[in-house]
């Protein structure tokens, strides 16, 4: 009824039409838009069968054209790229910034803020809604399972950024941008980026970055082995904020307690031990003590501890008396039984499955996450060659999780081919049409890798999951012509004839399927909106791939119909 009004003749006031009425009746405003498209559609049709019987009359050029146009997705190929997930600008920058290993916190308060200064000169005023820092390790521990192990001591922290919701230029362009202006204004500073969004977080499975390269290993060689391999990554093309998570070379005081000495003013090691804590971590770290108040029923920890001003320098501690209780009232200094040395010491120890680890990490710019891991390997592979015994490296991070989709992936995508196949092998009762009918899909790849290449887009999660759509509704078109060519060819029609007609008749619903899948993903296509970039890749996949499929179920799948039957109905003539 909706349709016999809108594309009917035109009515009047009273409801009657102008037919009604006595006068020739005139097609209403979308009935003539619908001539119109159909006197266009009408032409197309004409010059498609026109085409088509030039194709077919051509068999072997066509096959070839056919052959090397599919040919130049795998000649791209290399150029997309992978990743895990597209990239989301969610408008948040997570600096980290380490300074020389043993610097006061006091002292890093105000190297972060030269930085902030620094920060505020890259990014626009106006752009930016919060700056915060993060300096030091909280004294809670229990708060150490809410983050991801970055910060290891008071010389390092996080400088958080928020830029304005409403407009703000690109992350990635203000990070590249701080990636370089912050280390040639700070040489002796350490900076890499960190996931800042949660999907980014949850991705990387707690670690800073994407990419993990652990050595593992009892060795005392793998420190060396370490700092190579990270000058090496360092070089890769693609990968920035290359960094050793641990830190062994923290300036440290080495005491040296002469036992006899000690055991001569009655002490022990553990007795000057204690005492030194206490004077310099308080008496809370060897012997707990609290204060209940009776009014508010709150309890405070009550310590004694050596004022910091007191030990400003090595002398200084020297001069720490030390109790004696065998004698009242009785101290002696700890420089008369102790020697102090200058040293260094790890930060930080990390193990793996009991043995010790060290972790370098390495993000991405300007590439793919699946090329720069690449290169990687090739360098692990190498390096691996002439580790000592029990030592082993391993590439962990989010790039692992990734290899680990594409490969399910890839594996469920060929079973799943595989089984469709054979439920249309079933169905037609041939060998020959189900394949016939997935001549299609590679035109929906080609279309798939050149859409990626052209738009910059790489294969990720999304876009092989449009891939997927793709490939349903090319097959699905497929099947529509080659079933009714067969019926056409069961009717006694040549398979040329038969290809020639189904294609001319098919047409209109095939590229009716077709453009309403293109024109519905156009607006996801174009990412706009908050977090477009996510489904971005699924929609330009759909229309790269739906575009070159839709021209291979009209050509292609046709060609091949009557290269394969035309060859099977002279043999049935040559056998009668």
């Amino acid at each position: 009824m909706l349709v016999n009004f809108m594309l009917g003749a035109e009515h009047n006031f009273e409801g009657q039409t102008d037919f009604d009425a006595g006068v020739p009746a005139k097609r209403s405003f979308f009935g003539r838009i619908n001539d119109r498209f159909n006197e266009g559609y009408f032409l197309v049709q004409e010059r498609y069968t026109s085409t088509l019987r030039t194709v077919l009359g051509n068999r072997k050029t066509g096959l070839i054209t056919s052959i090397a146009i599919m040919s130049t997705a795998f000649l791209l190929l290399p150029f997309v790229g992978r990743d895990f997930f597209p990239a989301v600008d969610a408008g948040q920058i997570k600096l980290h910034i380490r300074t020389q290993p043993g610097t006061r916190i006091e002292t890093a308060k105000v190297i972060f803020s030269q930085v902030e200064d620094q920060i505020r000169t890259i990014i626009p005023p106006d752009q930016i809604d919060l700056i915060m820092d993060n300096i030091g390790l909280t004294p809670e521990t229990f708060n150490y399972a809410f983050g991801d192990g970055s910060t290891i001591s008071s010389s390092d922290g996080e400088v958080l950024i928020a830029l304005n919701a409403k407009h703000h230029g690109p992350t990635e362009k203000y990070m590249k941008q701080m990636r370089s202006h912050l280390q040639q204004q700070f040489p002796d500073l350490t900076f890499f980026f960190q996931p800042a969004d949660m999907v980014t977080q949850i991705l990387n499975f707690g670690l800073p970055a994407p990419i993990d390269v652990q050595i593992q290993g009892y060795d005392p060689a793998n420190y060396e082995i370490a700092r190579r391999l990270r000058e090496r990554v360092a070089t890769v093309p693609g990968a920035v904020d290359v960094h050793m998570h641990q830190v062994v070379n923290a300036p440290d005081l080495h005491l040296d307690i002469d036992r006899v000495r000690a055991a001569q003013f009655g002490l022990t090691q553990q007795d000057v031990a204690n005492s030194l804590y206490i004077s310099l971590s308080s008496s809370a770290a060897v012997q707990p003590n609290f204060w209940l108040d009776p009014k508010m029923g709150i309890t405070y920890t009550v310590a004694a501890q050596t004022p910091q001003y007191s030990i400003d320098s090595i002398n200084a501690l020297k001069n720490t008396p030390i109790p004696i209780h065998t004698m009242s009232n009785r101290t002696e200094v700890l420089g008369n039984m102790a020697t102090l040395t200058p040293a260094v010491m790890p930060v930080v120890i990390n193990h793996h499955n009991g043995a010790p680890v060290y972790d370098i990490y390495a993000n991405t710019q300007d590439d793919d996450l699946g090329s720069v891991a690449a290169k990687i390997n090739r360098i692990v592979k190498e390096e691996s060659k002439s580790l000592p015994p029990g030592t082993k490296i391993v590439v962990r991070g989010q790039v692992e999780s990734m290899n680990e989709a594409f490969n399910r992936l890839g594996i469920g995508l060929a079973f799943a081919a595989l089984l469709v196949y054979l439920l249309m092998v079933v169905n037609y009762q041939s060998w020959l049409d189900p394949f016939i009918i997935i001549c299609a899909l590679p035109g929906a790849f080609t279309g798939i890798v050149w859409a990626l290449f052209l738009t910059q887009t790489t294969f990720n999660v999304p876009s092989l999951m449009g891939a997927i759509m793709s490939i349903g509704v090319a097959t699905a078109n497929s099947i529509l012509l080659v079933t009714f060519a067969n019926e056409l060819r069961a009717n006694g029609m040549d398979p040329l004839e038969a290809a020639v007609t189904a294609g001319y008749t098919r047409l209109r619903p095939i590229i009716m399927t077709a453009f309403a899948m293109i024109i519905g993903m156009l607006p996801m296509a174009l990412g706009m909106g908050e977090g477009g970039e996510q489904n971005a890749p699924l929609a330009r996949a759909v229309i790269g791939g739906l575009s070159v499929a839709t021209f291979a179920t009209l050509f292609f799948v046709p060609l091949m119909f009557t290269l394969i039957h035309g060859r099977n109905a002279n043999t049935t003539q040559e056998a009668l």
